[in-house]
C-alpha cells in the first residue's frame, strides 16, 4: 500500500460517485490507499444517489474529490499535476446499453473524448498503471460461450459497446507507443447495493415492492453472468498490483495470458463464470421481497444479446481470485439496502451503506 518513500499509494478513480466507483473507493480506503475521486455528477440518473455515495466516502480523511467532466482536459490535467497518482482506475463513462440508442452523442463525448483525456494525462504524468473499464457488450454478435478475452469482438451491436471497443484499441496504441502499462477489464452484469436505478435489479425490486409491472425482455429467455459488485471491486483491487510488463520475447507469454506481444497491455474478464436465466433471477427477487411480480412479457430489445457468460480463468491466474457470491445472497443484500436507503431517506438521514 506504500510507495518506496513510505507514503501511502494514491489511486485516482474516475466515476467515484458511481455504483462501481463508490464500492471500489471504499475498498481502497479500507486497505490504506489515498483515493482521489473524479466525477461529473451528471443527471443520467438521480444525482442525490451519487451525492449520498460521495458523502460517505468523504467521511474518510483518505478520500478527496473533484467534480468536473472528463471532457474538461484542463481540470483533469490540473488534478493529475496536483495529485500525481500512482495508479488510475478509469470507470467514468456514459453508462447504459439502451440509452445509447437514444443519445449516442453523449457516449461519443464521454467515452471517447473523455477517455482520450485520461490517457493523455496518464501518459504525460507517467502513471504506473492505468486500468480502464470495458464491458462484456464488446463480444457483440459472438455466439461462443463462455466468452474468453481472445474471442472475436469486431461486431459490437450497440454504440455503447462500440465506444468501449474503441477504448480498448486506443489504450493498446498508447501502451505500445509510450510503454504505458494498461489493463482493460470487461464487466458482466454487475449488481448489488447502491446500484443504479436504470439497472434491471433496481427496476425489478422497485416494481415488485410498488406493485407495478416490470418489463421482461425476450419473454425471460435470456441468460446473464450476474457479478456481485463486491466481487468485482475485489478483482479490480487485485489487478492494480498485476501490472503488465512488455514481453522481451512474445513466445514466452503463457497461453492463458492476454498480454500483448507488442505492448504492456492486457484484457481481463471479471465475471462470476456462471449463467442465470432471467426468469430464475426474477423468481429469486420475488422470494426475497415476499410477493409476486407483475410481468410484462416483451420481445428482445434492439442491440441486446440472449446470453453472456465469462471465462474468468485469466483473472484467477493473475490474482488467485475468483468471484463467488451466490445470486440469492447478492439479491438479499440489495433488497436489504433498498429498504434501508428509502426508509432512511424518509426519516431524513443517510443509511450506513454497508453491505449485510
Amino acid at each position: 500500500m506504500v510507495r518506496h518513500d513510505g507514503a501511502p499509494r494514491t489511486v485516482l478513480v474516475t466515476g467515484s460517485a458511481g455504483f462501481i466507483g463508490y464500492h471500489l473507493c471504499r475498498l481502497l480506503i479500507d486497505e490504506g490507499f489515498n483515493v482521489v475521486g473524479f466525477d461529473a455528477m451528471t443527471d443520467y440518473y438521480d444525482v442525490n444517489l451519487k451525492r449520498r455515495r460521495h458523502a460517505m466516502l468523504l467521511q474518510s480523511a483518505r478520500f478527496r474529490m473533484v467534480e468536473a467532466r472528463l471532457e474538461d482536459h484542463a481540470a483533469l490535467h490540473a488534478l493529475f499535476d496536483r495529485e500525481r497518482p500512482d495508479a488510475v482506475v478509469h470507470l467514468a463513462a456514459q453508462a447504459g446499453v439502451r440509452y445509447s440508442l437514444e443519445n449516442p452523442r453523449s457516449y461519443l463525448e464521454s467515452n471517447l473524448v473523455g477517455t482520450f483525456n485520461v490517457m493523455e494525462c496518464a501518459r504525460e504524468f507517467r502513471v504506473g498503471h492505468l486500468l480502464m473499464a470495458s464491458t462484456s457488450s464488446v463480444y457483440g454478435a459472438n455466439t461462443k460461450l463462455p466468452y474468453a478475452e481472445t474471442d472475436q469482438t469486431d461486431h459490437p451491436l450497440t454504440f455503447y459497446a462500440a465506444t468501449k471497443k474503441a477504448n480498448e484499441v486506443m489504450a493498446h496504441s498508447y501502451a505500445h507507443l509510450w510503454d504505458m502499462p494498461v489493463t482493460m477489464f470487461r464487466f458482466f452484469t454487475v449488481y448489488g447495493p447502491w446500484g443504479r436505478p436504470d439497472m434491471a435489479l433496481f427496476k425489478f425490486v422497485k416494481g415488485i415492492i410498488d406493485g407495478t409491472p416490470i418489463d421482461v425482455y425476450n419473454h425471460g429467455e435470456m441468460y446473464r453472468d450476474f457479478t456481485y459488485v463486491g466481487d468485482l471491486v475485489r478483482g479490480i483491487r487485485l489487478l492494480i498490483d498485476a501490472v503488465p510488463v512488455r514481453a522481451d520475447d512474445p513466445a514466452t507469454i503463457p497461453a492463458w495470458d492476454t498480454l500483448s506481444p507488442a505492448a504492456p497491455f492486457r484484457v481481463v474478464n471479471i465475471g462470476n463464470s456462471d449463467t442465470v436465466k432471467l426468469t430464475d433471477f426474477i423468481d429469486a427477487i420475488e422470494r426475497e421481497c415476499g410477493r409476486k411480480a407483475i410481468r410484462r412479457e416483451l420481445p428482445m430489445q434492439k442491440g441486446d444479446v440472449p446470453a453472456t457468460w465469462a471465462d474468468a480463468t485469466l483473472l484467477r491466474e493473475l490474482t488467485g481470485y475468483a468471484p463467488q457470491t451466490r445470486v440469492a445472497d447478492g439479491i438479499r443484500a440489495f433488497v436489504a439496502w433498498y429498504h434501508d436507503y428509502f426508509d432512511a431517506g424518509e426519516r431524513g438521514h443517510d443509511p450506513h451503506g454497508r453491505q449485510p
